[in-house]
């Protein structure tokens, strides 16, 4: 399957064993993926594969085919999870010793084409895969909550959401946004606030801080931009920065991609006493150059702001 991978990054991951890399496999670049994906679905009366493949005599395999690909699929019956178990190419008028219908023969022969199936490993894998998925769903679903709440009120108000954990259908808490435009006094700009309220069998939960970083990332994706005391975030933003904001959303939810957490790219100038407490606190202090972030990673390995740079040179 080497020849026809669409993005090289999934071949070197299997090449190197990182399977954790791959997920959802079920999406991965290569066209009898993508089509053993088209033709089996929730339903199976709309299942769209060609046939049985004949050659596999001791084991139920289902062809589906694209171009000169063609794949096996076998079906669990106990949990009708469908499983895409071998692929190759049609060669040879089927007459190639590396024709993959040659291949289906002679690996029923061996062991009935057992050694295909799905191992704990596979199922494992598929555990955790399905359980990412449910993840990302959920996450999306945070997105164009925060996407509906700040198309409303990017140019000033305040509204709020509930947000349920998936499967167990219990709410996990309500966000709470407001938008205020500061204009005037030789300061404008629009301050955004997010205030989180956990129901309380889930405050400090795990999915409780999973929320908030959705909620954070999908408003201003740098982490070093919010200022935070305790369940309560603030950011401040250029004028029309929320609104700005507002489209790029509505773009990443039309192609169902998730917004994700930027970490600052250059270190700032800041007074040492304001740094070490507000390390601590999970604040956001002002740099040289005025702009507010979290100091929370190791600035020795960033470039230094050169704003920053010039006014120290300036300090007497």
């Amino acid at each position: 399957m080497n020849s026809a991978w669409e993005d090289p990054a999934p071949k070197r991951a299997l090449e190197e064993g990182r399977l954790d890399a791959l997920h959802p496999l079920s999406e991965l670049p290569h066209p009898i993926i993508r089509r053993a994906s088209e033709c089996f679905s929730e339903n199976e009366a709309e299942d769209q594969f060609e046939m049985r493949i004949a050659s596999a005599t001791e084991k139920v395999l289902l062809e589906i085919k694209t171009s000169q690909w063609r794949g096996a699929v076998w079906v669990d019956q106990d949990t009708g999870v469908c499983w895409l178990v071998a692929a190759g190419l049609a060669k040879g008028n089927h007459e190639d010793f590396h024709d993959f219908y040659k291949q289906v023969e002679r690996q029923n022969i061996t062991d009935g084409c057992e050694s295909w199936l799905p191992t704990e490993k596979d199922v494992r894998l598929l555990k955790l895969e399905t359980a990412a998925r449910l993840k990302t769903d959920w996450f999306l679903d945070i997105q164009k909550e925060v996407f509906v709440l700040l198309k409303a009120f990017h140019q000033g108000g305040s509204g709020s959401f509930e947000v349920v954990l998936p499967i167990v259908g219990q709410k996990l808490a309500e966000v709470e946004l407001t938008v205020e435009q500061h204009r005037g006094d030789g300061v404008d700009s629009d301050d955004i606030v997010v205030e989180v309220h956990p129901a309380p069998q889930f405050a400090g939960h795990a999915h409780l801080w999973d929320l908030i970083v959705r909620v954070l990332c999908s408003i201003a994706p740098p982490v070093q931009g919010w200022d935070t005391t305790g369940l309560v975030f603030a950011n401040i933003g250029e004028p029309g920065a929320w609104t700005q904001r507002v489209a790029e959303l509505e773009q990443l939810i039309d192609r169902g991609e998730l917004s994700y957490p930027e970490p600052g790219q250059g270190s700032h100038y800041a007074h040492h006493e304001h740094l070490a407490f507000k390390t601590i606190d999970g604040k956001a202090v002002r740099s040289l150059c005025g702009v507010s972030f979290v100091p929370s990673r190791d600035h020795a390995n960033l470039p230094v702001c050169p704003e920053c740079s010039r006014l120290y040179s300036e300090l007497a």
